[in-house]
């Protein structure tokens, strides 16, 4: 019984069970990232990941390993959406308002770049008419929302697929559970069934 409880996977040995970063790398290739991303905050992420989940065998590797892309995935294409919002603001406050007066290009320039004076003339023009940046996000979401609705749906999928991992790594820890306590109980059971009595030497006479 010993020996199967020390060789069982468990948060007591979970660092041996599971594989090295090495390994990890070597199995699973580079990280899918996008030319210009930071593999340092992708390997971060995952480091912090693997330690959150503590993978205690090779399938749950597999598994870790989908989590982390798709977590990577999905803040890459909320970044995405974002940024697609934030680089159409611009040109829809120079195309639906014009009497903003002399709101140019080169201040919506500035104004995506955030800086001071640009924001503060835009505002300024914005308040003058009674409008807000508010207005100004829901007049670029406008056009804007079928593009949008389909990264909303891509990030739940990828939200959705991450779950699908998370839970076959409970239900593998579960089964492994039920696994291993069948077999201490077997183990037991061998160990400690109830063995006759000797007969002293008058009985057997």
């Amino acid at each position: 019984m010993r020996e199967v409880i020390a060789n069982a996977p468990t948060a007591g040995n979970k660092a041996r069970a599971g594989l090295s970063k090495e390994e990890c790398a070597r199995f699973f290739g580079p990280p899918p990232l996008i030319a210009g991303k930071d593999q340092a905050q992708y390997e971060a992420m995952r480091d912090q990941i693997s330690a959150a989940v503590g993978p205690l065998d090779f399938l749950e590797e597999i598994w870790v390993n989908d989590v982390v892309n798709l977590v990577w995935e999905t803040l890459r294409l909320r970044r995405l959406r974002a940024a697609l919002l934030q680089s159409a603001a611009p040109q829809c406050v120079y195309e639906t308002w014009p009497k903003l007066g002399d709101y140019s290009n080169e201040i919506a320039t500035n104004w995506k770049s955030r800086e001071p004076d640009a924001v503060a003339k835009v505002d300024a023009a914005l308040a003058a008419t009674g409008l807000t940046r508010d207005r100004v996000m829901a007049e670029t979401l406008a056009p804007k929302l079928d593009e949008v609705e389909r990264i909303d749906r891509m990030v739940a999928g990828a939200e959705a697929r991450r779950n699908v991992a998370l839970r076959e790594i409970d239900r593998h820890r579960a089964t492994l559970g039920v696994a291993l306590r069948q077999a201490a109980d077997e183990v037991l059971d061998a160990e400690f069934k109830e063995i006759p009595p000797r007969l002293t030497e008058g009985e057997a006479a």
